[in-house]
């Protein structure tokens, strides 16, 4: 039994890949009943399915929306859900006979999340798209990178689940919040060219105020000061450095030991060159370990740049419980915590079609053998 804060909505989530499956399973984690859909036949994307962490915290049923009588499972599981999420091309969901209009005929008050990268309307809506290209268009990829380098990629954390899942996840808490107040439901367009945008508001006011250049690496955050960059230490490793704050610059240049050296003021911009290649020079003196040992506990605001497989035995993520090993292997934990309705890991990756009866049963069908029969729904552990 769930004891997060959203205990007791329940969530239709028809099988996408990326950024819709992360938003459902952040829904699961805080305690939501997700029940995804998943299609006969499907080919896994993300490795194999019981690796497959965005599927965690939820139940699979398996549907056939090509069957005559797919669709209206859709419909039947919609009218006892809280929110239906989809991840389809606009138009696709309503050619499968899913579409919001055809759910709300049954459930007025379902709120129904679309993810996409483009949106449901604009000269480019229907096109095909990945991350890399949604951040592209909104100005955000072009600011990430080097001076004198190309853009670099942010992985997809930026667009698909920083401007795509997350921004549905808050727009469908927002929207549950307007249905209980009106009994009416809505449609979240969540496109990550809209979140990924969004994202960089603060940026948008730096360049309307003149303090951020157009220019790649000449900026405060974006590796253009000599103290918010990485630095690479004696045995090949890294360092992250950050002292944006005076005093916690001085702090950072004390430890360094540099105390004593007549070096350029912190923004004296003109010499950041030379500043940056002083630093370089003294991290390059010692291990990671040993800076690591330097600063810890300190305000220097500076840390190891530690691998993914390296992060869960760092001390501070140790102590919170930030990764946590389930079925032999490390995942993050559910973020953010409650005080009252504490989320938790409740199952492991669902497989396809895993709960298609109990799932199913749950919700109230009492048809379950027919449909099998019928081709409607298939059970996953008969595959």
């Amino acid at each position: 039994m769930s004891t997060g804060p959203l205990a007791g909505v329940r969530v239709v989530e028809l099988a996408g890949i990326g950024p819709a499956p992360f938003c459902a399973m952040h829904l699961a984690d805080l305690g939501a009943d997700v029940v995804r859909v998943d299609r006969p036949g499907a080919i896994p994307v993300a490795g194999p399915p019981h690796r497959d962490l965005l599927n965690r915290n939820k139940r699979s049923v398996m549907v056939d929306l090509k069957n005559d009588r797919g669709a209206e499972v859709v419909l039947r599981m919609a009218e006892q859900a809280d929110v239906l999420i989809e991840g389809y091309r606009p138009g696709v969901a309503e050619r499968l006979g899913v579409g919001p209009e055809q759910c709300w005929e049954r459930n007025p008050k379902l709120v129904y999340g679309r993810m996409t990268g483009w949106g449901q309307e604009g000269p480019l809506a229907h096109s095909a798209g990945h991350d890399i290209a949604y951040i592209g268009i909104t100005g955000v990829l072009h600011a990430i990178g080097r001076k004198d380098g190309p853009p670099q990629v942010p992985m997809n954390l930026v667009g698909d689940f920083g401007g795509g899942s997350l921004y549905l996840a808050v727009g469908i808490l927002a929207a549950l919040r307007h249905a209980e107040q009106t009994g009416k439901g809505q449609v979240v367009d969540a496109a990550i060219v809209d979140g990924a945008a969004h994202l960089a508001t603060m940026i948008y006011g730096l360049v309307s105020a003149g303090v951020w250049q157009p220019q790649r690496g000449v900026n405060l955050l974006d590796t253009g000061a000599p103290f918010y960059d990485v630095y690479e230490t004696s045995d090949g490793e890294h360092m992250a450095v950050g002292p944006l704050e005076s005093q916690f610059y001085k702090e950072f240049v004390r430890l360094l030991g540099l105390d004593g050296e007549d070096l350029p003021a912190q923004f004296d911009i003109p010499r950041w060159p030379e500043l940056r290649k002083r630093f370089a020079e003294v991290f390059a003196t010692r291990t990671r370990r040993e800076w690591t040992e330097v600063f810890d506990g300190t305000d220097a605001c500076v840390a190891p740049i530690l691998s993914l497989s390296e992060a869960a035995e760092h001390p501070h993520i140790a102590a919170r419980g930030t990764l946590v090993e389930r079925g032999g292997f490390v995942q993050p934990a559910p973020a953010p915590r409650f005080s009252e309705t504490p989320a938790e890991l409740r199952t492991p990756p669902a497989l396809p079609g895993q709960h298609t009866r109990d799932a199913l049963a749950d919700w109230g069908f009492d048809d379950i053998d027919e449909l099998l029969a019928d081709g409607a729904v298939k059970d996953g552990n008969d595959q």
